[in-house]
């Protein structure tokens, strides 16, 4: 995953929950530079914030090692269900 797909998770999760980027921001307490950076794809944002805006809008952000290959298999084969 990089900064891009981030960025287009964020804006399309956004938009289908109807807001705005000045509202999400409020709602987010980030600014709207800010998310608007983070949407980009910006490479060089504050992972604490960007941390913050992805779990306000709903996200729940793992680390999960690569060598760790049966368990990243079962995430992505189930994305698409919850």
């Amino acid at each position: 995953m990089n900064t891009k797909t981030i960025g287009k998770l964020v804006r399309k999760s956004r938009k289908n929950q109807g807001l705005t980027q000045a509202e999400a921001a409020g709602y987010l307490n980030v600014g709207t530079r800010f998310l608007s950076d983070l949407e980009n794809g910006k490479p060089t944002v504050q992972l604490e914030k960007a941390l913050q805006v992805l779990e306000g809008l709903g996200f729940k952000v793992l680390a999960v090692p690569k060598t760790n290959h049966k368990l990243i298999r079962h995430i992505e084969e189930h994305l698409g269900e919850a």
